[in-house]
C-alpha cells in the first residue's frame, strides 16, 4: 500500500504518543489521550491501521531477521528443511535453535516475542482510537466496522503467530489490564474470535495489501486446524476461500508454471492470495524491503545474487525428497537410499556431473545446486557461492532470490547488500489453500476429493514450460512427475492419503517457512525430525551442524523468553 507523507507523519506521532513499546509489551507507558483525539479521524485511524499492517513482515526499526514472519528460522531450520548455513560463528544464536538445545535466554526468541506483541499493541491502538472517533462523531459506524474487522483479524493473526511458537501465551486486547497480564488461561477461543471477525470483510478491499474476506477465511481455517483440529469447520472456510479473490478484487488461482510464482514481478500475481508488501529505493534505507530475509543469499561478493550472507541452506534430506519413481514421490522415505548427487568437497574448477536420476522439477526452483541454472545468473557454480560448505553443505536457497536483470530495480541500491528486495513474502499461496483443503477432505474421509486437489498442484508442477532449462531450451535435469492414479495406493486408505498430502506440502512449500508448524499440526514432530536428523548427521557436514542433537517432546514449542518472565514479575509462567 502506498503511504503518503502525511500518513507517515501521523503514524510516527501515533506510535510516539500511544504505543511507545520498547523492550516489552509489558513496559507500560502513560496513555496518550490527546494523541488519540488528534488521530480520531478516518485518515488518522487508517494511518494507525497501516502501522499495524506494517508488522506483518515482523520487522520494524526495533526488530530484524530474528522476527521475520517468513519464519525461515522457526519454521524451516527448525523443521530440517534447511540449516543455518553460513559459518559456525555467524549469528550463533541460531545454532541451538537448530540443535533443539535452545534455552529461554536465547535472544532470537525474545526478539520474536517483542515483535508479535508490538504488532498486537498497534492493533489495540487502532481499536481504542476507533471508539474515540465514534464518541467525537468523526467516523460513521460503517467506517468503524470496517476498521475494527481489519484490526481484529490482524490481532488474531499476530496472537496465532505467538501461540504456534509458545502455546502458553497471553491474549492482550484493548480492554486488558496491562499491569496484570498472565498466560495461564487458554487464549485459543479469543484468537479464533478475532480471526472470525474478518471473515465478513468484503472480498474487494481496493488495495492488495489489506486483508479481505478471503484472506481472513484462510487464516481462520489455519488456526482452526492448528489449534483445535477442527477440520470440518476449516473445510467449509477453505472451500469458500478457494473461489474468492485477492484483496484488490482480482482473481486467484494456480499460476501456469511453478517457478514464476517466486519471480519478484509476480509478487502479487494470480497465485499470491496474500503477499506481505515490500518496497525498495523509497527512502527507508531498506527497512521497507525484505529486511527479514536479507541474510539468505549466496555468499560470493560481486558474483552472486545478494553477495551476502550465505544463510538458510537447504538440507540434503530436503533435496532427496524430490526423487521420484514413475513420476511419483517415495512416500516411504526411501529417497534417502538414493540421494541426489552433490558437489561437496569439490572446487568450482573440478569436473562435476549433476544427478541424472528422475527428479520432481520443483527441486530446482527451490534449491540452488551445482551445474543447474539459477534464475538468469547462469548455472550455480558450486562452492564459491557457499560461505563454508564444510560447515553447512553445498546448496543455496532460491525462491526469494531476484534475477540478475532485476538488480537495482527490485533491490535496494547503495546499502551493504542487495539482499533488501521488493520480493514480498507470499504469506498465502493458492496452492497452500488447495493442500489445506485436501488435508481437510482426507480427515473427512473424502479421499477422491483430496486426490483431485493434490493432483491440481502436481499437474501445474508437471508443466514442461516451467521446467528449469539451459540456454538451448533443454531441461536442466531428468524431470519426471506424474499425477496420482484414480485408484489404489496411496488414496486407498486415509493413512496413506495423509502420507501423500504431507509429502506434497513438503515439495510444494519447501523453504517457505511452513514445515515445523505442519509437523506440529500432524502430531509427528518428534518422530519425523529425529528421522531426518539421523540422516543429516550422516552427511560430511552433519556433525558440525548437529553434533549430538536429539528431538524430544518438549521441542514442539519454544521456551518463553526469560526476559519476558523477569519483566512480568512472576505473572507470566514458563511453558515447559
Amino acid at each position: 500500500m502506498k503511504r503518503d507523507k502525511y500518513l507517515i507523519i501521523i503514524v510516527l506521532v501515533a506510535f510516539a504518543v500511544i504505543t511507545a513499546c520498547s523492550d516489552t509489551f509489558l513496559d507500560i507507558k502513560p496513555k496518550g489521550a490527546l494523541g488519540q483525539k488528534l488521530l480520531a479521524t478516518e485518515k488518522g485511524i487508517d494511518a494507525l491501521l497501516i502501522g499495524a499492517y506494517s508488522m506483518l513482515d515482523g520487522v520494524s526499526s526495533q526488530f530484524g531477521w530474528e522476527a521475520a514472519s517468513s519464519n525461515w528460522v522457526y519454521g524451516d531450520i527448525r523443521g530440517l528443511i534447511a540449516n543455518k548455513g553460513t559459518d559456525a560463528g555467524d549469528q550463533p544464536d541460531i545454532n541451538p535453535l537448530q540443535t533443539f538445545s535452545e534455552t529461554a535466554t536465547n535472544p532470537y526468541l525474545n526478539v520474536k516475542w517483542r515483535s508479535v506483541y508490538e504488532a498486537i499493541s498497534r492493533c489495540n491502538s487502532v481499536m481504542n482510537t476507533i471508539e474515540e472517533a465514534l464518541k467525537l462523531g468523526t467516523i460513521t459506524e460503517e467506517q468503524a466496522d470496517l476498521f475494527r474487522k481489519q484490526a481484529r483479524t490482524l490481532r488474531g493473526w499476530y496472537h496465532f503467530e505467538a501461540w504456534r511458537m509458545w502455546e502458553k501465551v497471553p491474549y492482550v486486547d484493548e480492554t486488558t489490564d496491562l499491569l496484570n497480564v498472565t498466560n495461564t488461561e487458554d487464549p485459543r477461543d479469543k484468537i479464533l474470535a478475532d480471526l472470525e471477525a474478518g471473515t465478513s470483510l468484503p472480498n474487494n478491499m481496493g488495495q492488495v495489501g489489506r486483508f479481505n474476506g478471503t484472506v481472513a477465511k484462510v487464516l481462520l481455517a489455519k488456526a482452526l486446524m492448528q489449534m483445535k483440529k477442527d477440520y470440518a469447520a476449516a473445510l467449509h472456510l477453505l472451500a469458500d476461500a478457494k473461489n474468492g479473490t485477492k484483496p484488490d478484487g482480482s482473481s486467484i488461482g494456480l499460476a501456469p508454471t511453478y517457478g514464476e510464482v517466486f519471480d519478484v514481478v509476480n509478487r502479487n500475481g494470480i497465485e499470491a492470495v496474500y503477499t506481505v508488501q515490500y518496497s525498495v529505493n523509497d527512502g527507508s534505507g531498506g527497512w521497507n524491503g525484505g529486511w527479514g530475509e536479507v541474510l539468505n543469499f549466496p555468499y560470493k561478493s560481486g558474483g552472486s545474487p545478494g553477495g551476502c550472507c550465505g544463510f538458510f541452506q537447504p538440507t540434503q534430506e530436503l533435496v532427496n525428497s524430490f526423487r521420484t519413481s514413475g513420476g511419483l514421490p517415495l512416500l516411504d522415505n526411501s529417497y534417502n537410499n538414493d540421494p541426489v548427487v552433490n558437489d561437496w568437497g569439490l572446487t568450482p574448477s573440478d569436473p562435476f556431473t549433476p544427478d541424472a536420476g528422475p527428479l520432481d522439477p520443483r527441486l530446482d526452483w527451490t534449491v540452488g545446486r551445482r551445474g543447474i541454472p539459477y534464475w538468469d545468473w547462469g548455472p550455480h557454480t558450486g562452492s564459491d557461492w557457499i560461505r563454508d560448505a564444510s560447515y553447512a553443505g553445498p546448496y543455496s536457497p532460491k525462491k526469494q532470490v531476484y534475477k540478475k536483470s532485476q538488480e537495482g530495480q527490485y533491490t535496494e541500491v547503495g546499502n551493504w547488500t542487495s539482499g533488501w528486495t521488493a520480493n514480498g513474502y507470499r504469506m498465502i499461496r493458492y496452492a497452500d489453500i488447495l493442500l489445506l483443503l485436501a488435508e481437510c477432505e482426507i480427515e473427512a474421509g473424502s479421499l477422491d476429493n483430496a486426490r483431485t486437489l493434490i493432483n491440481q498442484v502436481r499437474h501445474r508442477a508437471a508443466n514442461p514450460d516451467g521446467f528449469v532449462k539451459f540456454d538451448d531450451g533443454t531441461p536442466a535435469a531428468n524431470y519426471q512427475i506424474s499425477e496420482y492414479p484414480a485408484t489404489g495406493y496411496p488414496f486407498d486408505t486415509k493413512e496413506n492419503a495423509r502420507l501423500a498430502l504431507r509429502m506434497e506440502r513438503k515439495l510444494e512449500l519447501g523453504m517457505e517457512g511452513h514445515r515445523f508448524f505442519d509437523l506440529n499440526r500432524w502430531g509427528i514432530t518428534v518422530a519425523e525430525l529425529n528421522r531426518a536428523l539421523a540422516y543429516e548427521k550422516t552427511m560430511p557436514w552433519g556433525s558440525s551442524l548437529y553434533g549430538n542433537a536429539v528431538v524430544g517432546p518438549e521441542d514442539v514449542t519454544y521456551p518463553i523468553p526469560q526476559r519476558q518472565l523477569d519483566l512480568s514479575n512472576g505473572k507470566l509462567v514458563q511453558n515447559r
